[in-house]
């Protein structure tokens, strides 16, 4: 009979798949089978076994509770599973195979998802024998040893999840394993990552500081890989959102915030190529191609996240069509877009900080005007960027890069061409039209003399959307599942932004048999495709969806979709004469649900086609009268 036993947690023992003989299981039966299976060779003395189990007991009565233990033990192994011979009691190969064999051959293999599925809890959690004090004292030392394994699987295992973009699964496995061992570093610094990308900030530093506590109480202080790793959760994002919105109106915006379904091996592959930039010295480039609506800016965010908390100074910009025509447009929206925060920003020469200080009021209240004439743009950015990359990191994001100006991609390829051996990373999201002539040229040179990668970002298929529907309406039997799955293909012809549009509006109590739906232009992108070609269902779900904004909310909607393709705060402001609190209140909502998206430049729509159902169905002509009226009033 061969067993099998789980010690990595409660302890559970199985015969043949089946149940363990009942006398087997009895407290000290049980510690010998695991002591035995955990020894070298599987092999002990009598001598030491007695000493380990039976150690309060006389010599002679201690041997005799040592021969009864045996007889059950070869009784429930076979005559074969149990090796005696003089002083010298060992199990057969082959006999009794416990967790933490398997454990070891996952983890050797580094299959972190299948060893960490083997974590139950501590090792022979809950089990005791009290009157072994040398047993309790191996238990205890194992302990230690399987907690570290168990914590760096459960580590490992998180990694791999937020690679793949399974951010709140992630949460969960890194969570189990700050659960196991609150005072371990590793634990507490993927329970940081996950929880800061999962948008849980506070959270994250409310267990920092329990854990920081913990260490304290013992006289100990964290280690400064997790201090700084704390320090860049602290500057991410918090989110002003208006306290006074019901509970059940914040759950249903959290629905706006999907997860990312379908684009797990584009993820990973973007990550990738990140780390080789970031940790072996390599400037590259990151391509995320596709149609409107696929989901580009998403994905884009998600490295852009990673790279943050990586530790890397983080400039975004997101173009638009008005971009195309401004020389040097998208590098002063760079500029802006968070290199004034970089340290080793001041050892750039005085002419190439002069080029931006003539142009951008912040970088001139810096560093002022230096004496002679400044560099041009583009070689001003290559050398700005160089001094930044000589301390950290360099991240950039153009979103929506076919709008980009010409002068401004012959700068990102100088960048690339020039720092080649620097720590700087270039990632650009864009659709296939316009064509981008120096993108195209970038794009070509991948995988010959220049590092990165590609990702097509297309349609999401049967099996994405339907993990997005069991994700949106958790309480729905199979069989709606599969129902709601069709018509959500239907209706948003598969892209993620419009799927989770009616997903979110079906969770509020949309009723899709009372509409209208198939798309009725299925070869046409959401960019060529007007309010009117999208089906009743989709603009019935975008109204859903705004009228549970809060009130302040759809006033600064309604706004910046009248006022242009980006607008910035002032004009809203004045436009719907909120004040600053509340504006940015309802600012911060509108990210936060993923109707609007910000950079260093102003707020501009995540998809033009639900700016045009905006205007055209949610605000009267005299609304839009009186807010370009009162935006053009500003300097009045």
């Amino acid at each position: 009979m061969r067993f099998h036993c789980q010690v990595l947690g409660p302890v559970a023992v199985s015969a043949d798949g089946g149940e363990a003989p009942a006398e087997l299981l009895q407290r000290k039966n049980l510690a010998l089978l695991v002591y035995l299976a955990r020894s070298p060779k599987q092999t002990r003395g009598r001598e030491h076994l007695t000493g380990v189990l039976w150690a309060e007991k006389p010599e002679a009565k201690a041997r005799h509770s040592l021969r009864e233990a045996v007889r059950i033990l070869r009784r429930s192994l076979g005559e074969e599973g149990l090796i005696t011979q003089g002083d010298w009691i060992g199990l057969a190969p082959g006999f009794v195979r416990l967790d933490t064999d398997d454990f070891a051959e996952l983890e050797a293999a580094g299959k972190w998802n299948d060893a960490a599925a083997i974590v139950r809890g501590e090792f022979l959690e809950g089990f005791t024998v009290p009157d072994a004090w040398a047993f309790e004292e191996w238990v205890g030392t194992e302990r230690i040893e399987w907690r570290r394994r168990s914590v760096n699987a459960l580590a490992g295992h998180s990694e791999q999840l937020l690679a793949a973009g399974r951010t709140r699964d992630s949460v969960a496995v890194a969570l189990r394993a700050h659960a196991l061992d609150p005072a371990s570093s590793a634990a507490v610094r993927i329970a940081l990552r996950s929880l800061a990308l999962a948008g849980e900030r506070a959270e994250a530093l409310e267990r920092y500081q329990q854990y920081a506590q913990r260490l304290a109480d013992v006289g100990a202080k964290p280690d400064s890989e997790t201090v700084s790793l704390v320090e860049r959760v602290q500057r991410e994002r918090s989110w002003s959102l208006d306290e006074s919105v019901p509970t059940d109106e914040k759950e249903g915006a959290e629905l706006r915030r999907a997860p990312l379904a379908g684009r797990e091996s584009e993820l990973a592959q973007l990550v990738n190529a990140w780390n080789t930039s970031a940790t072996g010295g390599r400037a590259g480039i990151s391509f995320i191609e596709g149609d409107p609506g696929c989901g580009k800016t998403r994905l884009a965010e998600e490295l852009a996240a990673r790279a943050r908390l990586d530790g890397a100074i983080l400039a975004t910009l997101r173009c638009v069509e008005t971009d195309i025509e401004q020389p040097g447009s998208v590098l002063l929206g760079l500029a802006r877009g968070g290199l004034l925060q970089g340290p080793g920003l001041a050892t750039a020469s005085p002419a190439a900080l002069s080029a931006f200080s003539q142009r951008i009021a912040e970088w001139a209240d810096r560093f002022g005007m230096a004496p002679g004439e400044p560099l041009a743009l583009g070689p001003a950015f290559v050398e700005v960027i160089r001094a930044l990359a000589h301390e950290l990191p360099v991240f950039l994001w153009v979103d929506d890069a076919q709008w980009s100006d010409r002068e401004s991609m012959l700068a990102l390829c100088a960048v690339l061409r020039d720092l080649a051996d620097m720590p700087v990373h270039s990632c650009v999201s864009l659709a296939p039209q316009p064509p981008q002539s120096e993108l195209d040229e970038l794009r070509s040179r991948l995988g010959r003399d220049l590092a990165g990668t590609a990702v097509q970002v297309d349609k999401l298929d049967q099996d994405d959307l339907r993990q997005l529907v069991r994700w949106a309406l958790p309480d729905y039997s199979d069989d709606e599942v599969d129902r709601l799955t069709r018509r959500v293909a239907s209706d948003s012809a598969g892209l993620p932004l419009l799927a989770v549009e009616l997903l979110h509006a079906v969770a509020l109590g949309l009723d899709l048999a009372e509409t209208d739906g198939a798309w009725p232009q299925p070869l046409q992108t959401l960019t060529q495709s007007l309010p009117g070609d999208l089906p009743d269902t989709i603009v019935a779900a975008i109204r859903v969806g705004f009228r549970r904004l809060s009130l302040p909310a759809q006033s600064v909607l309604a706004a910046a979709a009248v006022l242009g393709d980006r607008v910035t705060a002032a004009p809203l402001e004045f436009a719907t004469r909120l004040g600053s609190e509340a504006l940015n209140q309802a600012l911060d909502e509108l990210e936060w649900q993923r109707w609007l998206v910000a950079d260093a430049l102003g707020y501009s729509f995540v998809a033009p086609i639900v700016r045009e159902v905006v205007v055209r169905d949610m605000i009267t002509e005299g609304q839009k009268q009186r807010f370009r009226q009162a935006a053009g009033g500003m300097g009045s």
